[in-house]
């Protein structure tokens, strides 16, 4: 469909690209990867044809359509949302506008006219063409995308005016979407979408007809929807078969290629240097040695351009709080007459990694700022536990902060014992090098200051962090500092994102915020969404045989001090499971009359037993998480050090988990049998 051929860009002195050869073919799903500021979405305004190469020619494919998606700045007017979708569709309601009309002219016509043969011929024409371009479910295709982008129906008769820039973004990728061009550019196109908006837009791109190329900081995202990864890497363009997991195998691979044959070139250059040194006075070498200065001016130089460092900063650990972080009791908020959730009950405990989840609006946001204290319920309770020290990230944090106060000076005094020249790596890390790090905060857009404000509650944190949306505004590499850093924790973490990666990679347990309900989940996304369809398949009607085991019933989150014990057993290769329900507030399958046999033991025995079986149900798929995140990083060679500790690093949780799963699966024994 279209070819960049020697291509070159240039932005100021600085040159983006040269030498750029992309062949585009239909269909192809393509990703456009590289560092910050290498010009990727310069190159996405190339291909769209909003800005000109300085090298190089650009040809495509004669009556191809291009659709583009910026990252911010598109505004729309004047329509409601429904009619500004249809507009895509102007030519298709043209035509059928001239079908309306040559049916009224055919019913004037004389049947045995030449007028009459010509207009059934241009009549017949319209309605096989309008029929092939699905013209009669136009409506039924904008609805359909509308839905799929979170637009309810009340939104779509409303005016585009009234929605804000992230909607608007929205508004702009569902036309686009509808009007199906032949390639189609995104450039990070799930910045204003929620975590179930994304998915949808997963499934509805793995089915597009056409070919597309994306830019995005979602790993899953990418991973799910891409079959090529382009890299812009050493101003040059570089292509790799496979999605993003591959390409980042291959791009190891294909560096330590270049390293050895950079390698290979310097001594070739060192012996014709050394040649030319040594017998370069010699008149009977002379010959000799011309030949060997016109072979080191013909060698093309390897360069090797210096790879952004990969940071492991070490955060300070907070002061540990007691075991129980928050309890909430029948917990309600309303808004006026806009009810947003009721009588959620449900505990929180030490070192949990809690994500909210739920379509925009739910009330997410909502719960968060109830557990910070930031607003007061409407009914119910938030107690928090014992030497619990909260710290909330909104969405808008950039408001708290100072803008007179320079970045490094107020980083600095956020966090008094840590070197300025760690403090300056982190904020390289969240994109803050050079002389930016000397700005008054008051000049950074909202963007910039909400990632320095994470920046700088991550060097200081209190032992309870409520985040909400904090990989917002970050790339791949900052969003791994942040994962490193929580991972690493030794509190407890609350946060809402829209990054299924950073979510599955995080998260111990998942809340689901939905109409009006909390409902807790153990595990992270996958498991959520793997629970979600087992509860839909339960829910559909089917024929069963009445057993004992037909009275379990699953319930929402439970109180804290339940004693329901769980028939459900982890997937993981230990036995102890991820969703038993003792005193932590986890999704529960109740086993009916075979609870009561635990009457048998003394109560307050039986009472500690299931409070310590339930703080190992939660400490064993955390440490099982500990040691899967250690031998991924096992897997990336850093330095001897470094393999050392997380070796031995690895051995202990092991130890440790293999100590704990025998106390519980002792436990459970007991309480089997009492």
């Amino acid at each position: 469909m279209l070819s960049l051929q020697n291509a070159g860009k240039r932005f100021g002195p600085r040159t983006l690209f040269l030498e750029a050869n992309w062949l585009i073919r239909s269909k192809e799903k393509t990703a456009l990867v590289g560092a910050n500021g290498t010009g990727k979405s310069t190159l996405m305004k190339v291909l769209a044809g909003l800005e000109s190469l300085d090298y190089g020619t650009l040809q495509l494919t004669r009556g191809m359509s291009i659709g583009y998606l910026p990252q911010e700045g598109l505004r729309l007017s004047g329509r409601t949302v429904f009619d500004e979708c249809l507009s895509v569709f102007d030519e298709l309601r043209a035509m059928e506008g001239e079908i309306e009309q040559t049916a009224a002219q055919l019913s004037e016509l004389n049947h045995a006219s030449p007028e009459y043969e010509t207009a059934a011929e241009r009549y017949s024409m319209l309605q096989e063409r309008f029929h092939a371009l699905d013209g009669y479910a136009l409506d039924a295709q904008v609805g359909a995308v509308l839905t799929g982008l979170g637009f309810g129906k009340t939104d779509w008769t409303r005016q585009v005016d009234e929605f804000s820039g992230g909607w608007q973004m929205r508004i702009a990728l569902a036309k686009l979407l509808l009007a199906k061009p032949n390639l189609l550019l995104l450039d990070e196109p799930t910045n204003h979408l929620d975590l179930e908006t994304r998915n949808w837009l997963e499934a509805y791109l793995h089915n597009y007809p056409f070919g597309y190329i994306l830019i995005s900081h979602d790993r899953y995202f990418l991973d799910v929807t891409i079959d090529r990864t382009v890299e812009i890497w050493n101003k040059r363009l570089t292509i790799f078969q496979g999605n993003f997991t591959k390409y980042l195998s291959q791009k190891d691979e294909r560096r330590a290629q270049l390293q050895a044959a950079y390698k290979n070139q310097r001594d070739q250059i060192e012996h014709l240097e050394a040649f030319i040194n040594r017998f370069r006075a010699q008149a009977t070498k002379a010959k000799q040695v011309q030949s060997r200065i016109k072979e080191l001016e013909k060698i093309e130089r390897i360069e090797i351009p210096e790879e952004e460092p990969v940071i492991h900063f070490k955060f300070p650990q907070p002061p540990p709080s007691g075991r129980t972080v928050v309890e909430a009791e029948g917990l309600a908020k309303s808004y006026g007459a806009k009810h947003v959730f009721s009588d959620a009950r449900f505990t929180i405990e030490r070192g949990d990694r809690v994500a909210l989840v739920g379509v925009n609006g739910a009330g997410k946001s909502t719960l968060i700022k109830l557990l910070s204290g930031a607003e007061s319920p409407t009914a119910g309770t938030v107690k928090l536990g014992h030497n619990v020290v909260s710290e909330y990230f909104a969405q808008d944090q950039y408001k708290v902060l100072d803008g007179d106060a320079q970045m490094l000076d107020d980083m600095s005094r956020a966090a008094l014992k840590v070197p300025e020249s760690e403090l300056r790596s982190l904020l390289g890390c969240f994109l803050f090098s050079g002389d930016d790090v000397f700005k008054p905060l008051g000049v950074l857009s909202g963007g910039e200051r909400n990632r320095y404000a994470l920046a700088r509650i991550l060097v200081s944190p209190s032992n309870f962090l409520l985040l909400d949306e904090p990989t917002n505004h970050l790339d791949m590499r900052a969003k791994d500092v942040l994962l490193e850093a929580i991972a690493a924790f030794s509190g407890t973490v609350v946060f809402v994102s829209h990054d299924r990666y950073f979510i599955d990679r995080l998260a111990t347990r998942v809340i689901e915020v939905e109409n009006g309900v909390i409902t807790n989940y153990p595990g992270n996304y996958e498991d959520y969404l793997r629970k979600k369809e087992q509860l839909a398949a339960a829910a559909a009607p089917v024929e069963v045989i009445s057993t004992r085991e037909d009275s379990a019933q699953v319930s929402g989150v439970r109180p804290f001090g339940s004693t329901a014990v769980s028939t459900h057993v982890s997937e993981s290769r230990h036995v102890a499971p991820n969703s038993v329900a003792t005193t932590t507030t986890t999704l529960v399958i109740e086993g009916g009359p075979e609870g009561n046999r635990s009457r048998r033991l003394n109560p307050i025995k039986q009472k500690q037993m299931e409070e310590r079986c339930g703080f190992l149900e939660e400490e064993i798929p955390r440490i099982e998480a500990s040691i899967a995140h250690t031998e991924e990083q096992l897997g990336v060679y850093v330095s001897a050090a470094e393999t050392q500790r997380l070796t031995e690093l690895a051995a202990a949780l092991r130890t440790e988990l293999d100590s704990l799963t025998a106390e519980w699966e002792e436990l459970m024994l007991q309480l089997d049998g009492a």
